[in-house]
């Protein structure tokens, strides 16, 4: 058959691998969640759990080899806390997790939904049992956001999504101490008319650092008669310039194929918003919501991914609406 498309990502054959059939306390769902690997090579993820309330908080779970035997917290993790953070009148949603060198410890963004909508927000943790919370960082509405794990040009960084109707575009934003954000850049635009990524799209994990560019795994939502569909697509962004965009892919290259990602609270959805990298620097874990029920995982390969990229992507649809 000629209708082979490239496989960058290969689904492991236990997925999904996480469901609120596996949770030590009552709960709706599981899904979304943040990722990264501890210094003792235990996968940790940060799920987004919502209760039968549809709020939303965040549990820990561990796995020795990213994939199985995951030891799950006990009790709620992180809690929403509407009393001295109000914007997370209705819970906490969508962590991403990225280990900053600078601080020693792991910056935790995520979505609060408020009674405005949501907005994003920020918490800092060493051990993910305490954490500190900045609250409000980027107002509703506004999600889909992650930090880069170094400064640059002497300024933290923040990709998030503001909403701008019709559309949603992906933006880049500065800070010199996390709290005061401003220099705001659009980086990837949303396309128009019939691409599988036109008019709303948005990050799903942080961005992977590598030696040709800082690599961005992110969502588009086509919408068609029968409802949304989520897929991801890949870019690749300038390493000391990240508003600048080296190659964005046409194509889309992960997509809801199986049944559990078809079917659940809301179908046709595969939506990252984690991942880990192997010892040898060039495996990549995958771990994403499945139709916003569950939680899955693939594998891949950054050479292999940039390598598509590199054939694939094309430097003039990077910003414009094409």
């Amino acid at each position: 058959m000629n209708n082979q498309h490239a496989e960058l990502f290969r689904r492991h054959k236990l997925n999904p691998i996480l469901s609120a059939a596996n949770w030590p306390y009552p709960v709706n769902s599981i899904f979304n969640p943040g990722a990264t690997l501890l210094p003792d090579g235990t996968t940790l993820l940060l799920c987004r759990v919502e209760d039968r309330r549809g709020h939303s908080h965040f549990t820990v779970a561990r796995s020795d080899n990213g994939a199985d035997n995951w030891r799950i917290e006990s009790r709620p993790t992180l809690l929403a806390n509407p009393e001295n953070f109000p914007e997370e009148l209705w819970g906490i949603e969508d962590p991403r997790v990225t280990y900053i060198p600078e601080l020693s410890k792991y910056a935790v963004v995520y979505t609060a939904f408020s009674r405005d909508g949501p907005g994003v927000s920020l918490a800092l943790t060493e051990d993910f049992h305490s954490f500190e919370r900045y609250g409000v960082i980027m107002a509703p509405e506004d999600k889909d956001a992650a930090l880069l794990p170094r400064r640059i040009g002497g300024q933290w960084a923040l990709i998030h999504r503001p909403v701008s109707a019709p559309r949603a575009h992906m933006w880049i934003s500065f800070s010199p101490d996390l709290r005061h954000w401003g220099n705001h850049k659009l980086m990837l635009e949303a396309r128009r008319g019939a691409w599988w990524d036109a008019n709303k799209i948005g990050l799903s994990p942080p961005p992977i650092e590598t030696p040709r560019g800082w690599l961005v795994i992110y969502h588009g939502v086509r919408q068609t008669a029968a409802g949304a569909i989520y897929r991801l697509g890949l870019a690749l962004f300038d390493l000391q310039a990240p508003e600048h965009c080296i190659k964005r892919g046409d194509e889309w290259i992960f997509g809801p194929q199986e049944v559990y990602e078809q079917r659940g609270d809301v179908d046709n959805v595969v939506f990252p918003c984690g991942y880990t990298i192997a010892q040898d620097g060039d495996t990549i874990n995958i771990y994403y919501g499945a139709a916003d029920t569950s939680i899955a995982m693939a594998t891949g390969s950054l050479r292999s991914i940039l390598d598509w990229l590199e054939r694939h992507g094309d430097e003039s649809t990077a910003t414009l609406n094409g």
